[in-house]
């Protein structure tokens, strides 16, 4: 035996043997990485102060009380269905509302879609409604085209307010260079599914009554338009006689007239109000190219007079009055051509008292002893004159006057 063994009974070492073989046990029992298996002692005793894996200590989780789920699911229905209204609002708003409808409309006159915003319910007019509104009844619809459609820019809704079935949408926006301001009157037309419809209470067009003076032709916002092919007096339509004309409101329509024979700076009129008429006169003037014309017929006419070898030329703006018997025959010479103007008359033209000068040779016998005296003298006259335009566009020239000095 070895020095300091101590010798104990069967069962201590059984005991002892036990005890000393737990380390060897545990390391035994260990898994071991790769190992297909690991053992383990099932029947070994837990020490009661043993610490036990955390995994082995977490509790299960209660489950959260139903009231608070329920609490929660109704939270987020809220949620939702506020975000479902918003959304709704916010369509009804761009594109379901009155104001919407109204925009669509300006959107079409803006885009040149005439016949677009002419279908737009409400738009249309017959002459019924025409007269109701005190317009009149055969007002032309030649403008209701792309063709003369100004653009419309910073379409902005200002208000809308409702009374009763009526709905007023006012509209700011600026028609070419110039800014104005619209209200519509909507009311309900139906509706498609869950979504409404609009029309035009009352309609937006217009009417401009238009006299253009000077020239059976005219421009509106480039668009030339005859008299004759809109007056419901067709080719016997009168020059001076102002012309309906049906426009989109709103929109800015600027008439000017450019021919060979007149011309004009132009006149802007805005269109703003809703069955409304608005009146425009456009007196156009006399072109350069048509002054110098005239003043070529004129003189081309005098110089004819001219020619004629009698005291009093026939039709002529001159002549020359004796007591006595002439001698020889009268020879005529225009010395001073008259300055021609051209200013409108109506539907027409005229030409201003204007001077000229003309020039006389002749012999004169003398009744009274039968001496025979030259005359060589300057004729001054007056004339005036008329210039009516032909419906092929010639312009028909009468020269008249014959006061003398």
């Amino acid at each position: 035996m070895d020095r300091g063994a101590v010798e104990t009974s069967p069962e201590g070492a059984q005991a002892s043997s036990a005890r000393s073989a737990s380390p060897a046990a545990d390391v035994t029992t260990a898994p071991v990485l790769g190992s297909e298996r690991a053992t383990t002692d099932a029947s070994a005793p837990v020490a009661p102060d043993a610490v036990l894996p955390d995994h082995a200590a977490a509790k299960p989780r209660r489950r959260a009380p139903l009231a608070l789920d329920l609490t929660l699911l109704g939270v987020v229905g809220v949620l939702l269905a506020g975000a479902v209204v918003a959304g709704g609002a916010v369509l009804y708003r761009e594109f379901y509302s009155p104001a919407a409808f109204v925009q669509r409309y300006l959107g079409l006159l803006s885009d040149g879609h005439a016949a677009d915003a002419l279908a737009v319910p409400g738009v249309a007019v017959d002459s019924a409604e025409l007269e109701a509104a005190g317009l009149p009844a055969q007002a032309s619809e030649a403008l209701l085209r792309s063709a003369a459609l100004a653009k419309l820019t910073d379409v902005e809704v200002v208000s809308e307010t409702t009374d009763g079935d009526i709905t007023e949408v006012t509209v700011a926006y600026k028609a070419g260079p110039y800014p104005g301001r619209t209200t519509f009157e909507v009311e309900s037309n139906g509706q498609v599914g869950v979504a409404p419809t609009w029309r035009f209470a009352r309609s937006p067009l217009a009417v401009v009554d238009l006299t253009v003076l000077g020239s059976m032709s005219f421009d509106v916002n480039g668009f030339t338009i005859d008299k004759r092919q809109v007056s419901i007096d067709g080719v016997d339509a009168d020059p001076v006689a102002p012309l309906p004309l049906l426009v989109f409101s709103p929109g800015v329509y600027s008439v000017s007239v450019d021919t060979a024979i007149s011309s004009t700076r132009g006149v802007a009129v805005l269109s703003d109000s809703p069955l409304k008429s608005t009146t425009v006169s456009v007196q156009a003037e006399p072109t350069e190219q048509f002054v110098a014309i005239v003043q070529q017929r004129v003189d081309e006419f005098l110089t004819s007079c001219a020619t004629q070898k009698v005291l009093m030329p026939t039709a002529c703006p001159f002549g020359y009055t004796v007591e006595d018997r002439i001698s020889t025959a009268p020879a005529w010479s225009i010395v001073k051509q008259p300055a021609i103007t051209v200013e409108p008359d109506g539907a027409n033209w005229t030409i201003p008292t204007t001077e000229a000068t003309a020039h006389i040779e002749v012999d004169i016998r003398s009744l009274f002893d039968g001496r025979v005296r030259h005359v060589s003298e300057d004729v001054p006259f007056l004339m005036t004159g008329t210039i009516t335009v032909t419906p092929t566009g010639a312009a028909s020239i009468v020269v008249s006057g014959t006061d003398t000095r």
